[in-house]
């Protein structure tokens, strides 16, 4: 785990580099275009499900051959270290906890000096939701609700994938994660193209979500938040989301927290109402934004220690 650990570093001193060049960026790239020979907007409901499905298989297939092919390159190079620092490398892309940190922190700024303007425009980037008309306490609980769940998907699930498989499994979720991002909505154009994508994006998060927001229950006591109060709403409110997984780190978040996520939200001008998790003993405030960046990183953090001592315990042959 060494390779992770390193990564982790590499991503606090890179971040996440904005480039048409970045891995993620050209998976979405050839998801945009086997989208585009797939998709037919008469094709009936059926052909567009199986369509869908062959996205995905497409998709994964081409993303672990080109990964796993650079790897065994890679592996090929007699120097253990340059081998390492490669992969590192290569993993970094995977994960995003400087770039998460980053866009809570610009938010947070924002807030700070009454920019709301800015803010709405700002949180307006990492949340699908209409954000014209957001007050400041909904700008920040937007931004919460963002990195809590990203914790998941961009951080947890990539090293959680590349522990059991290395890199070339930690970019096929990626290339999942990807997908749904861009595919698995509910609305007429993706409600069956989409659907396989969101469902396999459902099942590789299942795993990870949950390891996260049982870490997130221990950050909150190693932060001197209320770890009690997390482990409770997460029991209680983990199923409202509805998502399979958004409410393991989310609940967890707002247990720890003292405040209430979920509510209602507006979609291309229309509001939905998602289910609260978490009480509302505090306001959210722009403070809380800082303390859910503390839980990613402790979190993270967490995780990497204790897959480095499983790893070691493992080659010692004791498991």
């Amino acid at each position: 785990m060494i390779t992770a650990i390193l990564a982790f570093f590499i991503d606090a001193v890179m971040g996440d580099p904005r480039s048409k060049l970045h891995p993620v960026v050209l998976i979405g790239n050839l998801i945009a275009g086997i989208e585009g020979m797939l998709y037919g907007k008469e094709d009936s409901d059926k052909k567009k499900l199986v369509l869908g499905g062959i996205l995905v298989v497409l998709v994964l297939l081409f993303t672990f051959a080109v990964v796993n092919g650079i790897m065994n390159l890679v592996k090929m190079l007699d120097n253990i270290y340059v081998v390492t620092l490669i992969e590192a490398f290569f993993l970094s892309f995977t994960i995003s906890p400087k770039s998460l940190a980053a866009a809570g922190k610009e938010l947070y700024g924002y807030l700070v000096a009454d920019d709301l303007d800015n803010a709405r425009y700002k949180v307006g980037w990492i949340v699908g939701r209409d954000t014209d008309e957001l007050t400041p306490g909904e700008v920040s609980r937007a931004t919460i609700e963002t990195i809590a769940e990203n914790t998941v998907d961009g951080i947890i699930a990539p090293l959680f994938y590349f522990a059991i498989g290395g890199v070339p499994l930690a970019f096929l979720y990626r290339a999942v994660n990807t997908m749904d991002s861009m595919v698995g909505y509910k609305n007429d154009r993706y409600i069956y193209f989409g659907r396989v994508a969101a469902r396999a994006d459902d099942v590789l998060g299942y795993i990870p979500a949950r390891i996260t927001g049982l870490l997130f229950v221990v950050s909150a006591f190693i932060l001197g938040y209320d770890g009690k109060k997390a482990w409770k709403i997460l029991r209680r409110d983990a199923s409202k989301h509805p998502s399979p997984n958004g409410g393991w780190a989310e609940a967890t978040v707002a247990g720890a927290l003292h405040i209430r996520l979920g509510g209602f939200n507006s979609y291309f001008g229309k509001v939905h109402f998602r289910e609260y998790m978490g009480d509302p003993i505090e306001e959210i405030g722009f403070d809380h934004i800082m303390k859910t960046i503390r839980l990613m990183y402790t979190d993270t953090i967490l995780f990497l220690i204790i897959c480095h001592i499983i790893f070691v315990i493992c080659s010692m042959g004791v498991l």
